[in-house]
């Protein structure tokens, strides 16, 4: 069995300082590195009204990845369906899977991925979040061959069978995968509650399907590694502070580290990001191997999401670089069976 597949989830950063467009050309940098490192997937996520996210028109972004790189799959992660009618998705990912033939994913949310001033700015009615299923379904329809009679079809996108998956942070998500018989990618990284139970849902209420004939669970985890532990918790310290920010409301470009990490100590208790950064590995390779075997051994998962929210793009290439060198020494015997392409 070979070793764990590792992807990448980017949400293109805007460091403080830098512009989107420097943010954007560190993105396909990072996954041209990817690449060459062997990682499986690269994913862009959709968010709004965040000065420190460049991946808002996620479609867009994901075209711009797939046409700088090769091989590696590049998809959505995820594409927030409440935002948008599932034919007009049907029909940016099918152009995109028509430009890079079975290279493009297509993971999709039922969050707004945004405040509820910037979901009524983007015209959709908000009750969407209670159509969800129905729109995974709908939007499935259009990848399919079209039928006699049928009135409506995605062009492009109608017999393309674009690789759908459900993206979920609670029990909504891992049901409705493992009814629809869909892969299923959790949100661990930044909402670690329901792990255990969405995994223990999906697996054991899981109906196989033409597309997929087990369960197959991708996590998501933050792995800021360096060279020493030391310099591995300072750049963490970006991180922190963002979702210090966040959960006090006041969300912003992705701030510099801090030199000394102890200063934050109490700022993470009160705001409780600790709790939301559970699944963090942080440290030298060895730590990080450590933390990623022990995360391996408790769930099993089929695929791990890396994410990295580091604010030097140069540290941040070598992080990711570290996690892949890392993936090639934890023992395939952890984990689950990887889903070919």
């Amino acid at each position: 069995m070979n070793n764990i597949p590792f992807s990448i989830l980017d949400l293109v950063p805007v460091a403080q300082g830098s512009t989107v467009n420097q943010s954007l050309q560190n993105a396909l940098d990072l996954a041209q590195h990817a690449e060459t490192w062997g990682y499986n997937r690269y994913w862009l996520a959709e968010h709004h009204n965040m000065t420190g996210v460049a991946s808002a028109a996620t479609s867009v972004v994901i075209g711009y990845i797939a046409g700088g790189t090769q091989t590696i799959r590049v998809g959505s992660g995820g594409i927030m369906l409440p935002n948008h009618s599932p034919l007009v998705i049907a029909e940016q990912f099918g152009t995109l899977a028509s430009l890079y033939p079975g290279r493009v994913d297509l993971g999709v949310g039922r969050a707004p991925g945004s405040d509820q001033v910037a979901a009524r700015a983007l015209r959709r009615n908000l009750t969407g979040p209670d159509t969800f299923p129905q729109d995974v379904v709908e939007l499935r329809q259009y990848f399919q061959e079209v039928q006699p009679g049928q009135a409506v079809q995605a062009m492009p996108g109608a017999g393309l069978n674009v690789p759908i998956w459900i993206l979920g942070s609670s029990l909504f998500g891992a049901q409705l995968a493992a009814m629809l018989g869909l892969p299923f990618a959790f949100a661990s990284h930044f909402a670690p509650d329901a792990l255990m139970q969405a995994l223990h849902m999906y697996r054991t209420q899981f109906k196989p399907s033409e597309t997929l004939a087990k369960p197959y669970v991708m996590l998501g985890v933050n792995v800021v590694a360096a060279d020493t532990d030391d310099e591995a918790r300072r750049l963490f310290t970006s991180v922190q502070q963002q979702f210090i920010n966040l959960r006090r409301g006041t969300p912003g470009q992705l701030p510099p580290p801090v030199d000394r990490p102890d200063l934050l100590d109490y700022a993470i208790q009160q705001s409780g990001a600790n709790q939301m950064l559970r699944y963090a590995m942080v440290g030298a390779p060895d730590t990080v191997q450590r933390g990623l075997t022990s995360f391996l051994e408790q769930t099993q998962a089929n695929e791990l999401m890396v994410t990295a929210q580091i604010f030097d793009h140069t540290a941040r290439l070598r992080s990711f670089e570290i996690a892949s060198q890392v993936r090639r020494t934890l023992a395939p015997q952890l984990v689950g069976e990887a889903m070919s392409a």
